[in-house]
């Protein structure tokens, strides 16, 4: 059977859309959540697993960090993922170049850590008293702070828990064995897999484009990404459809009967496996999404943390929710610019509200 768009619409909505398992089983199911501090209403990585986790209220996932096989870690950006695909990326070679004098520095952090088991930034920062420095966006931050962030992502620490949303650190122990090029090789192709199983299906440019993001988590196998890519484009399941090259994990097939969209309405969040490619976005649903927490108020067209509204296998519109003195408030637009006048649709709508009030443990 040939494949269309309307094959791929469907199986990006119901492949990611899995029925709800236990918090470990659906990051597992899932490789990857990334995480945003932004709440509006919840933290992305809450709005995300609320779909995919039975009975998952806001703030689960860090509350029950400690007791999963999980990591917070850079992976083609930053958030969560279970252990063994953790391992996969360590141990990391960043690509700046420590001073013997920062590797001594570090070291020092590490004794201090590792006697007490785990230590909050702010205990180092009053221990060892490193000042402050220039931060990315060329505000003051603490020095401590940024050395805490570079051992974690050099895999000399990890995230044991977090207090208030700030990073609470622990010791980790690093696979200390050289890799060779062919198990470099296997976990490159396994890296790429975890990608496309979460993302798919991709079209060929935002494939790529993963690929390169994957720069950031291995930036010691920067050299072997373009052969990595290669052998993905020869194992994955592919099609090309509308003069676009798309893939897939081999062994599924985009116009097999099992994916089949339910019936709900839900409102996903930016970073959401629906919603992150902005160009599969565009390219599935003929409208685009833009992310505009950052935009200027005046320059905003669906607002600050709009979230797509899903309708079956369509993206229809998006909404703008907020608490206000312990009440959902919520305002929506839709692309055809009024909603669906379907009975089900307003029932649907309904009903996800009503979710969204149970996740944020909000009075009816």
């Amino acid at each position: 059977m040939a494949i269309t768009l309307d094959h791929l619409r469907r199986h990006a909505v119901a492949r990611t859309l899995f029925k709800p398992k236990t918090l470990a089983r659906a990051i597992d199911r899932l490789g990857f959540v990334q995480a945003d501090p932004i709440r509006a209403p919840a933290r992305a990585q809450d709005l995300t697993l609320r779909h995919r986790v039975a009975g998952y209220r806001a703030g689960d996932l860090e509350r029950l960090y400690p007791k999963l096989p999980i990591e917070e870690d850079y992976f083609v950006n930053y958030g969560f993922l279970p252990r063994a695909h953790h391992a996969l990326m360590h141990p990391r070679t960043p690509r700046a170049v420590w001073t013997p004098a920062q590797w001594n520095q570090a070291h020092a952090v590490l004794d201090f850590i590792a006697e007490r088991g785990t230590a909050h930034p702010r205990e180092v920062d009053a221990h060892f008293s490193h000042g402050k420095v220039t931060n990315w966006f060329g505000g003051s931050s603490n020095a401590s702070t940024q050395l805490l962030d570079a051992m974690h992502y050099r895999g000399m620490l990890r995230v044991a828990y977090r207090e208030g949303g700030t990073r609470v650190y622990a010791p980790r122990i690093a696979d200390a064995k050289p890799i060779s090029t062919d198990t470099a090789n296997a976990r490159m192709d396994a890296l790429i897999d975890l990608i496309v199983g979460k993302y798919a299906p991709l079209p060929a440019p935002s494939l790529a484009q993963l690929v390169r993001f994957l720069g950031g988590g291995v930036p010691q196998w920067e050299a072997q990404r373009a052969a990595a890519l290669t052998r993905a484009k020869q194992r994955l399941g592919q099609a090309r459809v509308d003069g676009i090259d798309w893939y897939w994990p081999s062994g599924e097939h985009p116009a097999a009967a099992r994916w089949k969209p339910d019936d709900a309405v839900r409102l996903l969040t930016p970073f959401d496996p629906v919603v992150w490619d902005r160009r599969r976005f565009e390219i599935l649903w003929g409208w685009t999404y833009r992310f505009e927490a950052y935009t200027p108020a005046p320059n905003r067209k669906l607002g600050y943390y709009a979230l797509p509204l899903l309708w079956r296998d369509r993206v229809i519109g998006w909404g703008n929710l907020s608490v206000r003195d312990g009440a959902l408030a919520s305002g929506f637009g839709y692309i055809d610019e009024r909603a669906p006048r379907d009975a089900a649709f307003r029932a649907g709508l309904d009903a996800e509200l009503a979710r969204m009030r149970h996740f944020l443990a909000l009075e009816d």
